[in-house]
């Protein structure tokens, strides 16, 4: 077993970090400003002066998204809560690969296979359209909403302060309202196909640097066996000692990618249903290796840091064993892990504020799409301030709702075209809403303590549908 470097807890990073780290960091995000900027002349040469053409170009790149650039936004628009899944690995060990990876992948897989070529014959530019071409008005509007709560980037704003914070000090409300900023600079112009190519870059610098972690732990300590003797057994156990109702609720969580609007948007902006399905089974792969990466690096860090606090033991771990240079180039990997989520995030939010939730005639206006990604910035930075820091519990109240709500009559919804109607998918919503806000305020004891809110929306969802099909049939 190899020995290692000594490392320390708590680290001075103006003494860790030198100039040639500064200037590597530096370069990577002038880099992201340059890709915004050819993805923004892009879209200028392509723009269209009708107006119909107009809004599918700002928002679906004009449905002309290849494959690299499919798999490229959509794998780093998914992995923003980089400080989430290695503060579970840090602290749980394989239980993140389970909850956060492979509960995930199967959603990934049907998604492709089953979803894809249906979602695509509806021609829709946003999920509350699709919605509402599947079920009526009413669903479009209730969902929009769902939509807005589900695509806050709540658990990324947590992210990105928590890691300037750990840069530079100060607030964490200061550090996440500037980091939004800087966000908020480039993704407010250039429309979808902006997004798309810094993304693209963001891909490339985001899975280097977490394989660099993984490469040089297993350098400086050994492998498996050096993670054997130094972790606790339940970092090895699949429920990292919860219990199964615990772990499966992050595998209903999973679920909500089945009415996720970020899966769904880049659906719609590929050039085909082949791409789109490619794209998704393809990125899976990366997902995978990303997963391996990210809990293997986690648990390192427990490993040589026991008593580092989990939520930036990561960072303060991969920064003692990295060589200059590379340090900067992971400080730059994991900001841009973050923030490339973030700014799709953002860019969807305000879609869905402009084009969703505003009258028909404020849809085709740029500037009305530019002032919903300020609104809903400013949302997320004051609903992340109520979560206190913790991007695990913003990831599954958020992550609940949606999937609670909208998985189970937009999934029967695809199983059984028109059998569900307007007033049915707006009643079990309402009511799942109901009766998980009312769990989560409430407290219980026995084995209702394991039952999660979740739980309770999706039986008050799938019953209100049953019940209501049932009472049609009668009827009839």
């Amino acid at each position: 077993m190899a020995i290692g470097p000594t490392l320390k807890t708590s680290i001075d990073y103006s003494e860790l970090l030198t100039p040639l780290d500064w200037a590597v960091f530096t370069l990577v995000l002038l880099s992201t400003y340059l890709f915004v900027y050819i993805g923004h002349r892009l879209k200028k040469k392509t723009d269209t002066k009708e107006k119909g053409e107009s809004v599918v170009e700002i928002l679906l790149m004009g449905r002309q998204l290849t494959l690299p650039f499919f798999i490229a936004t959509l794998v780093a628009t998914w992995y923003g809560g980089i400080f989430g899944v290695t503060q579970i690995s840090f602290e749980k060990g394989v239980f993140n690969f389970v909850t956060q990876g492979a509960f995930w992948y199967l959603t990934y897989i049907i998604f492709a296979l089953f979803l894809v070529k249906k979602i695509n014959s509806y021609h829709a530019i946003t999920l509350p359209e699709l919605v509402g071409k599947m079920f009526g008005p009413k669903s479009q509007k209730l969902s929009s909403w769902f939509n807005l709560l589900n695509v806050l980037p709540i658990a990324y704003v947590i992210s990105v302060g928590l890691f300037l914070q750990t840069l530079f000090g100060g607030d964490l409300m200061v550090m996440s309202t500037l980091g939004v900023i800087f966000v908020m600079t480039y993704s407010i112009g250039g429309g979808f196909r902006a997004i798309v190519f810094s993304d693209f870059f963001q891909f490339f610098i985001m899975c280097s640097s977490v394989a660099l972690v993984v490469l040089y732990s297993a350098f400086h300590f050994g492998t498996i066996d050096y993670l054997t003797a130094k972790l606790p057994s339940t970092h090895f156990d699949p429920m990292g000692g919860e219990s199964l109702l615990t772990t499966l609720v992050w595998g209903f969580i999973a679920m909500a990618t089945l009415v996720d609007p970020n899966f769904y948007h880049r659906c719609f902006a590929a050039k085909s249903s082949d791409v789109a399905k490619k794209g998704i089974l393809l990125s899976t792969v990366v997902w995978f290796l990303f997963d391996i990466c990210t809990t293997a690096g986690g648990m390192y860090a427990r490993a040589a840091l026991p008593d580092a606090p989990s939520n930036k033991a990561y960072l303060i771990y991969a920064l003692q064993i990295l060589p200059e240079g590379l340090r900067g180039f992971m400080m730059a990997g994991i900001l841009t892990t973050v923030i490339s989520t973030i700014d799709s995030f953002l860019f969807i939010a305000g879609t869905t504020v402009s084009y969703d939730m505003l009258p028909q005639k404020w849809k085709n206006k740029p500037i009305v799409h530019h002032l919903g990604v300020l609104i809903v910035g400013l949302i997320s930075l004051l609903v992340s301030f109520i979560f206190q820091g913790s991007i695990k519990d913003a990831w599954k109240t958020l992550g609940s709702f949606a999937a609670a709500c909208l998985l189970i009559p937009m999934t029967l919804g695809h199983i059984f075209p028109k059998r569900i109607s307007d007033n049915d998918f707006v009643l079990s919503s309402i009511l799942a809403t109901i009766t998980m806000t009312y769990w989560r305020h409430t407290e219980h004891t026995g084995i209702w303590i394991e039952v999660d809110a979740l739980y309770i929306g999706l039986l008050t969802s799938l019953s209100t549908i049953l019940l209501l099909q049932a009472k049609k049939r009668l009827l009839n």
